[in-house]
């Protein structure tokens, strides 16, 4: 793949890698999305490429964004909820941090997040009972609905049982399959980070990362960047404030 003269050793690093991981490789023609068309390289063997020299300039703008709203303590959910994202996902809001989805997108997370924070009230509520033992006053049959249900609400909503408030970023693999969540992201404000294969629409969120979604070695790449610039700016709120000097005191 040509690449300019103007790019430094570093990033040439990076775009060998993206292209060994595949993150390049789009779908085929005939799948593509139009508006994806400014992020393509080229077309070959019927096949999108995705010139990785956007891929990259992409991913450090939303890099830079979840950085700043990490480091000002906003709230970041992840969400992937088919093969392989939905394997990667976990791990990675799990090493940031952050809240995540990995089943099915809860209809109104976003837009009733009343009637969602009261139901994860209750999930709390519940799985504390269980935790100090006061279930045991119930019958074994009630204990055993009881626990059952406690399993279904975590399987659900276990990665956003603490979530106390609207998000600030939702980080998304795949629009196309998470459409409800980034619809109900735009109506209520909260940008949307996405990794954005050749089949999608770009436009729909405000920092498209063109890459291919369905390599585990491509998905790997970029959430592996995307967690690092939470870390980062999560590092930023606990460096300690300056110390204030006797000479400034005195003064």
């Amino acid at each position: 793949m040509e690449q300019t003269e103007k790019i430094n050793p570093a990033a040439m690093e990076t775009l060998q890698k993206m292209v060994e991981a595949g993150v390049h490789i789009g779908h085929k023609k005939a799948k593509g999305h139009p508006k994806m068309k400014p992020f393509l390289f080229g077309i070959r063997q019927g096949v999108q490429i995705i010139n990785v020299e956007k891929t990259l300039e992409k991913l450090e703008e939303a890099a830079e964004f979840l950085k700043k709203t990490a480091a000002k303590g906003g709230v970041i959910i992840f969400v992937a909820t088919r093969v392989p994202g939905k394997l990667l996902i976990q791990k990675a809001a799990t090493d940031a941090g952050s809240l995540y989805v990995v089943e099915r997108w809860i209809g109104g997370t976003l837009t009733n997040f009343p009637n969602l924070s009261k139901r994860l009230q209750y999930f709390l509520e519940q799985e504390e009972k269980k935790g100090k033992g006061e279930l045991v006053k119930y019958s074994k049959k009630e204990q055993l609905l009881m626990s059952r249900e406690i399993e279904t609400l975590e399987k659900k909503m276990g990665g956003i049982k603490t979530l106390k408030k609207k998000p600030d970023a939702l980080v998304v693999i795949d629009i196309d399959e998470h459409l409800s969540a980034v619809r109900e992201a735009t109506k209520m404000g909260v940008p949307v980070v996405a990794i954005t294969d050749t089949n999608t629409n770009p436009t729909l969120v405000a920092y498209p990362i063109p890459a291919n979604d369905k390599s585990v070695k491509s998905l790997t790449m970029i959430l592996d960047r995307l967690v690092s610039a939470v870390k980062e700016g999560k590092a930023e709120i606990r460096q300690p404030a300056e110390v204030t000097t006797e000479k400034q005191v005195q003064a």
